[in-house]
């Protein structure tokens, strides 16, 4: 099966067991929630050969299965550089905590038991999705010092913002905030991600600081206001406009 490509920015989760109820049931509630599409596999081997041809933000997968189980398909997706860096939630019958260590060692990020809670597995896969988000934004991404967007100047060296050359004042939070969606590019990042990045996980603020300063930026920037585009239910994105 390939999922089309979708535009709605949902997250496609791999739901991978061969108990066709269980599959349903999860099939079912994530679909709505209207922020997943799901893709369904009920053995090891069925679920390689759909993540080669489907883009998949997370994987459901169950440990006790036919032809290959839960353990060997999560080593498999970890030791190829193409599946390596998507989240596994393990779904299992056992019960023994040296299952659970081994599917946390091989690489899973979660673990869950049977028989599953519908609201638990909504709130546990939320929480590796935000992880995994937080985690890649942190990451060296590539971002001149100076961007440059037709008549848009970002100078981070400088601190400095420039529309058609005439200098635009900026206090702190809102020229970092303008940088790092300006220098990721086509980018959504959540609320989160960017309270995380700017402000810091020490520091609390709610998330109507974003928004907040988001539409101060939007301001200053006139013309270009509308290259900062949100995206209800998930956050904002610069365009991604040469």
């Amino acid at each position: 099966m390939i999922l089309e490509e979708k535009n709605n920015m949902k997250k496609v989760i791999l739901i991978v067991d061969d108990e066709k109820d269980i599959v349903d049931l999860l099939k079912y509630n994530l679909v709505i929630e209207n922020k997943y599409d799901v893709l369904t596999a009920y053995n090891g081997k069925e679920a390689l050969e759909i993540l080669k041809n489907n883009k998949t933000d997370l994987i459901l997968l169950d440990i006790m299965m036919p032809e290959i189980d839960g353990f060997e398909v999560c080593k498999k997706i970890k030791s190829d550089k193409s599946t390596s860096g998507i989240p596994i939630i393990f779904l299992t019958a056992k019960a023994d905590e040296i299952d659970e260590i081994l599917g946390l060692e091989i690489g899973a990020d979660d673990y869950i038991r049977k028989p599953i809670s519908i609201r638990q597995v909504l709130s546990r896969i939320k929480s590796v999705l935000r992880r995994y988000e937080i985690k890649l934004a942190s990451q060296e991404l590539p971002s001149d010092e100076f961007i440059k967007i037709k008549q848009l100047e970002i100078n981070s060296a400088a601190h400095s913002v420039k529309i058609s050359g005439k200098e635009i004042m900026f206090p702190k939070k809102e020229f970092q905030l303008l940088h790092f969606l300006a220098a990721r590019k086509g980018k959504v990042f959540s609320r989160e991600v960017l309270l995380n990045q700017i402000w810091g996980d020490k520091v609390y603020v709610v998330d109507r600081t974003v928004d907040v300063h988001i539409a101060k930026i939007r301001e200053k920037l006139e013309d270009y206001a509308d290259y900062i585009e949100t995206l209800k239910g998930l956050g904002y994105r610069f365009k991604d406009i040469e």
